[in-house]
């Protein structure tokens, strides 16, 4: 299992939202619309300013850390969360986090899950030069945490997640807590999609993770 972290496990994408609404207006991105950053969560800081300006700016970067860290304390993990990864590990699987987050923010992400008795490793944009929706970011997490491909199952709440999935040749279980609609996760490859985390752990056993169990 390789579950991807904000809008799947913790509840962050909008206060990401408004974290990268701040930077881009103190970096000279006045015209970057709220509607357009929600769309972008889940890419890698550098590619988020890219895909949403069309050029690098490391400003706007640096300007997003600023403002997203006073919003860390008001993260909080979607219900039943950690009993879902605790689930997937009580059935024999291995329960891996991939993340496009710096290492440095395990700091507060691991914490704020609180299931670190469930979680046999976790794999973040340190380890890879290319994020989502590039493959890179599962298949090294395929790799570090010994993995068997042909039978690992992804889960994440956006396009992106699905499109690296499906490039890494790996199936991907969507939720739709991240704000991405049914259609578009469907659309994306999702192989099948849930209201949250708490949905899912109700319906795992008849789930593709629940198939991948038996």
């Amino acid at each position: 299992m390789i579950f991807d972290v904000d809008g799947t496990l913790l509840d962050t994408n909008y206060l990401q939202v408004v974290a990268w609404w701040r930077a881009m207006r103190d970096s000279g991105h006045d015209e970057v619309a709220m509607s357009a950053l929600h769309r972008a969560i889940g890419i890698p800081s550098d590619g988020l300013v890219r895909h949403v300006t069309g050029g690098e700016d490391e400003a706007a970067v640096e300007a997003h850390s600023e403002r997203f860290e006073p919003l860390r304390e008001e993260v909080v993990a979607f219900p039943r969360a950690a009993e879902l990864l605790r689930a997937c590990a009580d059935a024999g699987l291995t329960v891996v986090l991939a993340t496009s987050a710096q290492p440095s923010d395990l700091d507060w992400m691991l914490p704020a899950i609180d299931a670190d008795d469930a979680i046999a490793g976790v794999t973040t944009a340190g380890d890879v030069e290319a994020g989502k929706p590039e493959p890179d970011l599962l298949q090294t997490a395929v790799d570090q945490h010994g993995l068997d491909a042909e039978r690992c199952v992804v889960v994440g709440d956006t396009v992106w997640d699905v499109e690296a999935a499906r490039k890494a040749g790996l199936p991907c279980v969507g939720v739709l807590c991240g704000g991405i609609a049914r259609a578009e996760l469907e659309d994306a490859g999702a192989t099948a999609v849930y209201e949250d985390p708490a949905d899912l752990l109700a319906q795992l056993g008849d789930s593709p993770i629940g198939r991948l169990a038996g």
